[in-house]
């Protein structure tokens, strides 16, 4: 049985973690956590949501559509900006909660900061420090972000 998006309407523990219907669970909020990888080099480039409809329409056109907390909108990465991630496969945890997109990024780079990912920093702390510090890494920025988005 399906939902009103072609879901499967979830079952039991088993049916869940073994079965071959895809019951995506939302949380509270109706989202569901997707991080995005570059399929060929496996690098994490973005974390975001989704819900029911914007993963619909990831599955319908192949390309990622998240849905914006704080904008409260639907978000087709590189609408804006040109950067789309194609998908290339789609995974699910076990309990079907969590998402992992493998794309194709398109374009220079995921992040609006203009790096190629997100994750463009690693999180340190020395022994016996009572703070965390942020160290960059990578190659810095690929593009610059207000020529896309026009703002600094």
């Amino acid at each position: 049985m399906e939902n009103q998006f072609g879901f499967a309407l979830r079952g039991g523990k088993a049916e869940i973690e073994e079965g071959a219907d895809f019951a995506p669970k939302f949380d509270a909020d109706g989202l569901l956590p997707a991080l995005a990888m570059d399929a060929t080099t496996r690098e994490p480039l973005m974390l975001a949501y989704m819900n029911e409809e914007s993963l619909r329409r990831t599955l319908e056109i192949g390309e990622a559509v998240y849905w914006s907390r704080s904008r409260q909108e639907f978000w087709h990465k590189g609408a804006t900006s040109g950067h789309i991630q194609r998908i290339v496969e789609i995974r699910t945890d076990c309990d079907q909660d969590a998402l992992i997109l493998m794309v194709e990024q398109i374009g220079a780079g995921a992040c609006h900061t203009g790096r190629n990912s997100c994750f463009y920093r690693k999180v340190t702390s020395e022994a016996g420090s009572t703070g965390a510090k942020l160290e960059q890494i990578g190659p810095g920025k690929s593009f610059d972000p207000s020529k896309i988005y026009g703002k600094p």
